[in-house]
Formats: structure tokens, C-alpha cells, sequence
């Protein structure tokens, strides 16, 4: 088992035990444009994809805060990458998920997407 794995695991356990009353569902989804086709004379309609997972709400610290990038009413979400998966419908899907800026994710709007050097959590910056 790689570290990946191992930190997976290990979150995954944390999430159902000991940060539980912090965890919390989250739902993604985005817009994606249609495509122009020739052959008909136009775009094909905009999709909406959708994704969900776990994840823990939380704030910015003070000196994060610079009211330009970062303001005190963004949010930061940590979720785990192995769990943030497709949706089809309701029903949730084995294929990984990789939010991005633009995205909706609970009722944000993201502003800024990053990961862990092992690839286990994504850290996303979330705005009203």
C-alpha cells in the first residue's frame, strides 16, 4: 500500500470517527458548453456534469486573508480526492472527480483548487 492509499484510509477513518460532526456532503457541478457541429448548423446544448463527495468546511486565518485573493467570507474546503467522485442522476459513480475554478459546490462559486503532495485531499477556496 502506497502512502497515498495509506492517507486515504486513514482520512476516510478519521472522516467517519473523529471529525464526523465536521464532515459534511458536498455536491459539484459545472457547465459545460455545447460544441459546434457543422453537419447541423449549430452548438449541441450545454451539459451540466455533477460530482459529490466529503469534505470539511472551514475558515481562512487572519493572515491569509489579503481582501484581494482571499476575503474574510471565503471558505476552504478539504475533501478526499478518492471520494469525490461522478454523478449520474443520484447515482454516484466510480470516476474520480477534479473540481475546478468556476465549479459550484454547495452553493460556492470556486475560486481556487489545490491538492496535497500525496494526492490525497483537494484544498478548494470557495466564495458565496
Amino acid at each position: 500500500m502506497g502512502l497515498r492509499s495509506e492517507l486515504q484510509a486513514d482520512l476516510g477513518r478519521a472522516f467517519d470517527t473523529d471529525l464526523s460532526d465536521a464532515v459534511s456532503v458536498v455536491d459539484g457541478s459545472r457547465s459545460v458548453p455545447g460544441v459546434y457541429d457543422p453537419d447541423k448548423g449549430g452548438s449541441t446544448p450545454a451539459t451540466t456534469l455533477h460530482y459529490a463527495g466529503r469534505g470539511v468546511f472551514g475558515q481562512y486565518k487572519a493572515r491569509e486573508i489579503d481582501g484581494t485573493r482571499i476575503l474574510s467570507s471565503d471558505v476552504r474546503l478539504k475533501a478526499l480526492q478518492n471520494e469525490l467522485l461522478m454523478k449520474d442522476g443520484d447515482t454516484v459513480t466510480e470516476e474520480p472527480a477534479t473540481p475546478a475554478i468556476g465549479d459550484r459546490i454547495s452553493g460556492y462559486r470556486v475560486m481556487d483548487v489545490g491538492q496535497d503532495a500525496a494526492k490525497a485531499t483537494w484544498t478548494i477556496q470557495l466564495r458565496k
